[in-house]
């Protein structure tokens, strides 16, 4: 069964930077195309990154942090990270790290990745 776990966030001032990281165990991670979501109080959960399994990592962002988060994963080490930069207040929100074999269930706004992390807050000060 495959497990994640989140780690790295914090709380930042508006501007500043953090470094989220997610370990994945149980399975294959070359298998699994990952991604970070998010989810602010009392709002939907929304997509922030993913970055395939393999063939040159390619990588998609939404478009409120594309220029500003950076997604990138580690084979030799099974994770995942998310470096946010110029953060905003607007960021604040607990993140999490997903895993699918398919990467339209990543990216598909109807779609749900089959395994999740529990998450980690991220809070943003002005």
């Amino acid at each position: 069964q495959v497990q994640l776990k989140e780690s790295g966030g914090g709380l930042v001032q508006a501007g500043g930077s953090l470094r989220l990281s997610c370990a994945f165990s149980g399975d294959t991670f070359t298998n699994y195309h990952m991604g970070w979501f998010r989810q602010a109080p009392g709002k939907g959960r929304e997509y922030v990154a993913t970055i395939s399994r393999r063939s040159g990592f390619s990588t998609r962002y939404a478009d409120s942090v594309k220029g500003r988060f950076t997604i990138s994963r580690d084979n030799a080490e099974n994770t995942v990270a998310l470096q946010m930069n110029s953060l905003k207040p607007e960021d604040t929100a607990v993140y999490y790290c997903a895993a699918d074999e398919t990467l339209h269930k990543l990216i598909a706004p109807e779609e749900t990745a089959d395994y999740w992390g529990q998450g980690t807050q991220v809070t943003v000060s002005s």
